[in-house]
């Protein structure tokens, strides 16, 4: 469990193929502190770290996460937005985001607006009906505040220090991020199907 306030930004090192996807991820997080079977956000992700040395952790992607994230376009140079799991007292300074990607949006646009950046993103259809206007979404990671919603889109405004402390300055138009939506969104739609049912 993660709060989508990123405290590093990391880049991938070396990237193998065998049984999945293994990604080894260069890193200023205090890896002393995190156990191998740890869980370390990885540009949205819940990934496991599997192998650590003093600056760097190693993560393995299977299919199932490769095929629902954007984790299998990653390659060598890489950054990714980097954060520690919660652990019991640490300020709730975003909002509960479990690592558990929902989709993969389409950054629209992405442009400077006064100090700030304004990023648009295409997600699925059925996924936009979760995201509500001044709710929580997590892009890449990322906890944001949506400030309007489409058919099958939303954008949300980039306060500068978000901008210096996470990949966005990396991104561009066309590009793909990992979206997880508020949990609490999931649950009442889930609720919601059972009562149309009845």
């Amino acid at each position: 469990m993660f709060t989508g306030i990123i405290s590093d930004v990391g880049k991938i090192l070396e990237i193998g193929e065998d049984d999945g996807r293994r990604m080894t991820i260069e890193t200023r997080l205090p890896l002393a502190e995190i156990p191998v079977g740890g869980s370390i956000g990885t540009s949205g992700i819940c990934f496991t770290a599997i192998e650590k040395g003093a600056d760097w952790f190693t993560v393995q992607a299977s299919g199932a996460t490769l095929e629902v994230t954007t984790a299998g376009r990653w390659a060598k140079g890489d950054s990714v937005n980097l954060e520690r799991s919660l652990r019991i007292g640490d300020e709730l300074g975003g909002h509960i985001v479990f690592g558990h990607v929902d989709a993969v949006g389409e950054i629209l646009a992405l442009k400077p607006v006064g100090e700030s950046h304004r990023l648009e993103i295409r997600v699925p259809a059925t996924l936009a009906p979760l995201i509500a206007v001044k709710g929580s979404v997590a892009v890449d990671g990322i906890s944001l505040t949506v400030n309007e919603t489409g058919a099958d889109r939303f954008a949300v405004n980039i306060i500068p220090h978000s901008w210096t402390h996470t990949n966005l300055p990396a991104r561009a138009v066309g590009d793909g991020v990992n979206i997880e939506v508020d949990m609490l969104a999931r649950y009442v739609a889930r609720q919601l199907a059972f009562r149309a049912q009845d």
